[in-house]
């Protein structure tokens, strides 16, 4: 057992993993990752919940609480909790650095072969955990949780959050009514290579299909919250649009961004070119010399962006190069292999006339 101090509640804090397991080299089989800010009031009873429908289960199991910078006592409590069971972890972040951060922390963190995350606020209804399960073993690597009937605010959040929903689902071609839900089972291999910024826990059913995952969507009950209050507002909405512009971008073009680069850079060559010729024209034809239209100006400022657009692709493809070879990762990801070695790089030679 491994042990370290609290230097706010100063008391010892013993490893939460299970000695006994780990002696017998088990591993859970699903985590459930719980992201909680100032949630004193509503971690007892949530884990109370999350813990008699995992024990139904009959699989082993952990609960990984993140405490995302919480200020009320909501640390303490997770002390006591993990004093007492060995099957919730609990990490506490230095700071409040936001769900999504608090949630890789955990994903990180998780030894499970599927991943349940969901909110600390006890909207999400732990009883749909087991429904979640029983459409991940129909084949599919996510399932998405759908508040169907949302019991929040009508225009602030549930509209707000249908038109954002739309325009991800139009814009992203992964088809989900509520990608802000927490309630998600995912395979672990799914979130292998995932790395999560911002706002974009949210979009990796997004990440998981462009890497050639089955996505589904169930609907899944969702509570008023009775104790606390919400940390988010309108404002978060321009994040997740922002996000949502980098996700596209990164899904369609991280291997090949000169595609992007270059693409405006012969825009803005044509836009000069077409500038360049209409002012000769009218050199040409006596309606106009060039000092009295704006249109060299025009010409010389297109082909100047269209030079360092194309020089910023150039860039952009020796960034992309230099991340996958340095890091030896390859831009594509395999499903099934069969009939071959375990290690790729120790194939046998084929049979000769002599075997």
């Amino acid at each position: 057992m491994v042990a370290r101090t609290d230097s706010r509640s100063e008391e010892w804090v013993e490893d939460t993993r299970s000695a006994e397991g780990e002696a017998r080299g088990e591993r859970a089989q699903i985590s459930i990752v719980i992201p909680i800010f100032n949630e004193e009031a509503n971690l007892l009873p949530l884990c109370e919940e999350v813990t008699d429908v995992l024990l139904g289960l009959q699989q082993r199991f952990e609960i990984i609480f993140v405490d995302d910078g919480s200020r009320d006592e909501s640390w303490p409590i997770l002390v006591e909790l993990a004093r007492k069971e060995s099957w919730i972890r609990a990490i506490r972040l230095r700071r409040n650095f936001g769900q999504t951060a608090a949630m890789m922390a955990g994903i990180d963190a998780a030894e499970g072969s599927i991943i349940i995350p969901m909110d600390g606020d006890r909207q999400n209804d732990p009883s749909d955990i087991p429904r979640l399960l029983d459409k991940l073993a129909e084949g599919y690597d996510v399932v998405s949780g759908w508040r169907r009937d949302r019991k929040d605010k009508r225009f602030s959040r549930v509209w707000v959050s249908r038109v954002a929903n739309r325009i991800i689902s139009l814009t992203s071609g992964v088809l989900l009514r509520d990608y802000g839900c927490s309630l998600k089972a995912y395979r672990a291999d799914v979130l292998e290579r995932v790395r999560l910024y911002g706002e974009m826990h949210r979009f990796i059913p997004i990440y998981a299909a462009r890497q050639g995952a089955r996505v589904a969507e169930i609907p899944v009950g969702h509570r008023a919250r009775t104790e606390g209050h919400s940390n988010y507002g309108l404002e978060r909405v321009v994040k997740v649009m922002l996000d949502l512009l980098v996700v596209l971008f990164l899904g369609r073009y991280e291997t090949k961004p000169i595609y992007v680069f270059g693409g405006f850079g012969l825009a803005s060559f044509a836009v000069a070119g077409c500038a360049s010729v209409y002012a000769t024209y009218l050199k040409l034809a006596g309606i106009a010399t060039y000092i009295e239209t704006p249109l060299p100006l025009i010409a010389v400022m297109a082909a100047l962006c269209g030079c360092m657009s194309i020089l910023m692709g150039f860039l952009a493809e020796l960034l992309v190069r230099t991340y996958y070879e340095s890091q030896n990762r390859v831009p594509y990801r395999v499903r099934t292999r069969l009939n071959f070695p375990n290690d790729f790089r120790e194939r046998r030679s084929p049979p000769t006339a002599d075997d």
